[in-house]
């Protein structure tokens, strides 16, 4: 997990040198989620999430939950992303960006949204951010360990043997 620090235009980078994304990439990143996240349609909640999601090809798109009456049947602002990415062909990502008011802690995403992220690898990057623009840098691998994904579909499986009465 690598931290990054933002100071009015300085950026300060750890990273032990997975990531290929440039500090300017993910300042952008971080930027695009956060103004995703005023777009946020939470009535019941009041809890804002934006998210920004970066292809392989350095196209982006952003993604803000969209709460509904029936509170299981709203959308989180990273599936969201997700969802309008794979609708426009894209099926391999970076990184994703995610934002929320939260001021003490890092968003993190939660468990339905870490599946969705895997379902489209495990080795991209997750940055989880405060409103200052700080962030923790991890990979969906971090957040969903020992996941399961499309590739354990096609594993060998023990069929049952049909009863013979």
């Amino acid at each position: 997990m690598d931290k990054v620090n933002f100071n009015s235009r300085v950026m300060a980078f750890k990273d032990p040198g997975s990531s290929h994304l440039s500090p300017e990439t993910i300042k952008k990143l971080i930027h695009l989620s956060q103004e995703a996240k005023k777009q946020a349609y939470c009535p019941y909640s009041k809890f804002r999430v934006g998210a920004a999601l970066l292809t392989h090809d350095n196209h982006m798109f952003t993604g803000c939950n969209v709460e509904n009456a029936c509170y299981n049947l709203g959308v989180c602002a990273e599936r969201n992303a997700l969802s309008k990415a794979v609708s426009e062909g894209y099926r391999t990502f970076q990184a994703i960006a995610i934002a929320s008011d939260l001021d003490d802690q890092f968003i993190s995403p939660c468990g339905g949204c870490r599946q969705f992220m895997r379902e489209f690898g495990s080795n991209w990057d997750v940055y989880l951010s405060k409103p200052n623009g700080s962030c923790v840098k991890m990979t969906v691998d971090e957040l969903l360990p020992l996941s399961f994904g499309p590739e354990d579909l096609s594993m060998k499986k023990v069929f049952d043997i049909p009863n013979e009465y």
